[in-house]
């Protein structure tokens, strides 16, 4: 427990010295005392060490906070209330205990209170990525729905949101959208435009559209619900964290590091304040920062923020979650960035598992994991595995993703690149022209992953005596890094390196 002597609106008085066990060192506080939970974590089977820090019951931006999370929880019953306060806790087996109990007690009579037993057990399945459970509970509350509310009741708005969540993780990108776009119209109908669920509608389309590679569209969306958070949530609401998160994530995706950085900064700091230290939201933005590190070359920063992560979400997901598998994958690339090969493998071989025992086969999550496991195999000389790998990576992204996703480039790069290494220089060429084809059409002109096809391009024509033609290329390459990566990345010194080779 912290203590903070100074806060002068709690009082508290040490008695150790009238208390009957003086070496207890006992401190009694006033009523209505606040403190923030820091950190849960078991150290017996039934015993829990429960970090503490007294905090002023003048906190205004506290007291905002709770105000609204109080209007925003209005379940009919206290154990409806406590089981979505577990929930958005992330105590995601008590919320699941509390609602499971509530539906083996309820009355096929009370139909309100039944439609919001399914939503709260959909939403806990769709958290722990069992997501075919999840669509089951939302259909069962969908039904009920529809028997009982007018077609465009705004309740629809919720529904239809929850279920589009599923069809995106599921990978299914275009029902997804079909849903959200349910959502919205709905909301439209019967919300006013600055109304927090309108918000939230437009940061899943823009979420949506950031999986299929579209990130100006992506942002276009993640910004119109920011504007609307600001106005309308307290400055220290998860939401805005998430939505900070997902802004980070498109400028990552652009190549904007610093950007990416700043955002994932914000998103952390307001979480920090608002969710307990074990919360998955704040594992995604520990995950966010390490992969913007990874790609800046500062890789044991990068492995730092991923261990932070991964901690959370051992202790907060079930072991076959795919976003831990996403957290693996990560690690893997990191280890295979500082020339760990067998680490890097481990840990994309776990991802694997995971994502074969939680996902569908056709999802996109597989071909960025076969993408890595070839990477490494392509490390090592075995350039026929890898290949294998890249070409699974390929049959799932072809029929996954858009045509122009940027996740098919880097496949096709990395094919390309295999067949360089073999000596196949035409074929290699052809597939560096597929994956820059696709990388102008859908990044900045400044992003590291063009200054790469370029550098690789250069590389097959200095193999194959053309010089002229490769000096091109690699100073198109340094170009493009010294205004995106840090001089000391790694990637600059392979490009100088090249350059000099010519």
């Amino acid at each position: 427990m912290t203590i903070n002597p100074s806060i002068p609106s709690t009082l508290f008085a040490s008695v150790s010295d009238v208390s009957a066990f003086s070496s207890e060192q006992e401190i009694l506080f006033s009523m209505h005392a606040v403190f923030r939970i820091c950190g849960i974590d078991q150290i017996e089977d039934r015993l829990w060490h429960i970090e503490l820090t007294l905090t002023s019951d003048n906190d205004q931006e506290l007291k905002l906070l709770t105000k609204h999370i109080e209007q925003e929880i209005q379940a009919s019953t206290g154990y409806h209330r406590l089981g979505e306060l577990l929930l958005r806790m992330g105590n995601f087996e008590d919320a699941e205990e509390t609602f499971e109990k509530l539906l083996e007690e309820s009355s096929n009579d009370d139909v309100e209170s039944l439609a919001n037993i399914y939503s709260q057990l959909g939403r806990i399945k769709n958290i722990k990525g069992q997501y075919q459970l999840a669509l089951e509970f939302y259909t069962k509350q969908f039904e009920i729905q529809q028997n009982s509310l007018l077609p465009n009741h705004p309740s629809f708005t919720a529904t239809y949101n929850d279920i589009g969540d599923v069809y995106a993780n599921m990978g299914e990108y275009s029902k997804a959208l079909e849903f959200y776009q349910k959502s919205l119209e709905t909301a439209q109908k019967y919300l006013s435009s600055d109304h927090p669920a309108i918000a939230a509608t437009y940061d899943n389309i823009g979420e949506v559209y950031e999986d299929m590679g579209d990130y100006s569209h992506a942002f276009e969306f993640h910004v119109k619900s920011l504007e609307i958070q600001q106005k309308a949530l307290p400055p220290n609401h998860p939401t805005l964290g998430a939505t900070y998160n997902n802004i980070g994530e498109v400028y990552a995706n652009m190549g904007q590091y610093s950007r990416a950085l700043e955002c994932y900064k914000i998103s952390e700091k307001i979480q920090q304040k608002s969710l307990p230290s074990y919360h998955p939201e704040l594992a995604t933005t520990y995950h966010n920062i390490a992969e913007v590190y990874d790609n800046m070359g500062e890789y044991s920063k990068a492995l730092e923020f991923y261990q932070k992560s991964l901690e959370i979400r051992q202790k907060a997901l079930p072991s076959n979650h795919p976003e831990l598998a996403s957290t693996y994958d990560n690690i893997g690339k990191v280890y295979e960035n500082i020339g760990d090969n067998s680490k890097a493998l481990e840990f994309h071989k776990k991802s694997l598992g995971i994502q074969q025992n939680s996902l569908p086969p056709n999802h996109s999550d597989f071909g960025a994991t076969y993408n890595n496991i070839g990477e490494v195999y392509a490390n090592m000389g075995q350039y026929s595995k890898a290949l294998g790998y890249y070409q699974k990576s390929q049959a799932i992204q072809q029929t996954s993703l858009p045509p122009n996703h940027p996740d098919l480039a880097t496949t096709y790069h990395n094919i390309a690149e295999v067949h360089d290494n073999m000596g196949k220089y035409s074929k290699a060429l052809e597939f560096y022209q597929k994956s820059l084809k696709i990388r102008q059409k859908t990044l900045p002109f400044n992003h590291p992953e063009l200054g790469a096809t370029f550098n690789h391009i250069g590389k097959v024509y200095t193999n194959m005596g053309e010089y002229l033609k490769a000096l091109e290329y690699h100073q198109k390459s340094l170009e493009i890094q010294r205004k995106s990566l840090l001089p000391t990345h790694p990637n600059v010194g392979s490009t100088y390196n090249n350059i000099g080779e010519v």
